[in-house]
């Protein structure tokens, strides 16, 4: 079993975004799912000079337990939000960095018909750092979110269904 750690980048309720990382986590991992809260203090050197914040810390040791990740990002302005650079910059001030080796897979979802296809293209670059290990099987970005998803979180396009159930098969496979 897949000890799977789901990470949104939209801190709205509702979120799209939110909704696909729970829709991966059921096709790949329903009984060992972990999902992180974004919700940090902001990178600030003066901070961590007086220690790692302990919300960074809990999201450092929910990434070294899991045995994969699911990122999924929106597109804000054609990148990913802040809140998820903003986490990402606190994980790689932690040592050992917990996202070395760590298996990978990037969706996104978002209103426009791209379905955040520069936001994830943009994410790729700010993971490679972390030398982790992409899973690049089957990109999912859902576009016109708002009208793939049902009233219960469930996808609907069963073409975006099959390409995620492709890109879980691939990061357990990686695992």
């Amino acid at each position: 079993m897949v000890r799977l750690l789901g990470i949104s980048g939209s801190l709205r309720a509702g979120s799209y975004n939110s909704m696909l990382v729970r829709e991966a986590a059921r096709v790949l991992a329903p009984d060992s799912v972990a999902f992180a809260d974004l919700r940090l203090p902001l990178y600030d050197a003066d901070v961590e000079a007086r220690g790692i914040p302990g919300p960074v810390t809990v999201l450092c040791e929910q990434i070294r337990e899991a045995d994969a990740l699911v990122i999924s990002t929106p597109e804000y302005n054609k990148n990913p939000p802040g809140v998820l650079k903003n986490a990402l910059d606190w994980v790689s001030r932690v040592r050992p960095v917990p996202l070395a080796g760590k298996p990978v897979a990037v969706l996104s979802a978002a209103s426009g018909i791209s379905g955040g296809q520069r936001a994830m293209a943009a994410l790729y670059l700010m993971l490679l750092p972390f030398k982790m290990r992409l899973v690049i099987e089957a990109e999912v970005n859902v576009g016109s979110a708002e009208s793939r998803f049902d009233a219960d979180g469930r996808l609907t396009d069963q073409r975006l269904a099959a390409a995620l159930a492709r890109q879980m098969e691939a990061l357990s496979a990686a695992v």
